[in-house]
C-alpha cells in the first residue's frame, strides 16, 4: 500500500468525539429570547439536511456540524447569532451559487444572515448545507492531504 493511500485511510478513519448537545443548547440559551426559536429553527433545518453530523461547538466557539475524516476537521456549517441576525456559515461558493435565492437578504462569501423575528427559509437553508457538504466531500476527492 502506499504512503497515500496509508494516510487517506487514517484520515477516513479519524473520528472527532462526541459532543454533547447541550453545548449547543447553552450557546442558544446565551443569546436574546427573541433570537432563540429562530437559532433553534435553523438548528432543525441543518440536522434535517446532514442526518449523523456531528453537533459540536469547539471549532470557532460557536454551533458547528462536522462529518470525520474530511479537511477542515470535517466542518461543513455553523450557526450564530450577531446584532438582531441568525446567521448560517457554510463553505465556499455555495452562497455564491444560490445568489439569486438570497437577494434580500445579506450575505458574504461564506455566510448569509437572516434577520431576527423573519421567517428563516428552512428549504434554502437545507440546499445551502447540502452544498456546502458536497463541497467538502468533492474537495476530499481531489485534494488529499499530506
Amino acid at each position: 500500500m502506499s504512503n497515500r493511500d496509508e494516510k487517506t485511510q487514517r484520515r477516513e478513519k479519524a473520528t472527532v468525539p462526541k459532543r454533547k448537545s447541550g453545548e449547543v443548547d447553552e450557546y442558544i440559551a446565551k443569546c436574546p429570547k427573541e433570537a432563540q426559536g429562530d437559532l433553534a429553527k435553523i438548528r432543525a433545518a441543518i440536522r434535517a439536511a446532514a442526518p449523523g453530523a456531528t453537533e459540536r461547538t469547539d471549532y470557532f466557539q460557536m454551533p458547528g456540524y462536522s462529518y470525520p475524516g474530511f479537511d477542515y476537521d470535517g466542518m461543513f456549517a455553523w450557526f450564530s447569532f450577531k446584532k438582531l441576525h441568525i446567521r448560517l456559515h457554510v463553505r465556499p461558493p455555495a452562497i455564491q451559487e444560490h445568489r439569486k435565492e438570497l437577494a434580500g437578504y445579506s450575505a458574504t462569501k461564506a455566510i448569509v444572515s437572516f434577520p431576527v423575528g423573519k421567517p428563516i427559509p428552512a428549504v434554502l437553508v437545507k440546499k445551502l448545507v447540502k452544498r456546502s457538504v458536497k463541497l467538502m466531500k468533492d474537495r476530499s476527492k481531489w485534494c488529499k492531504p499530506n
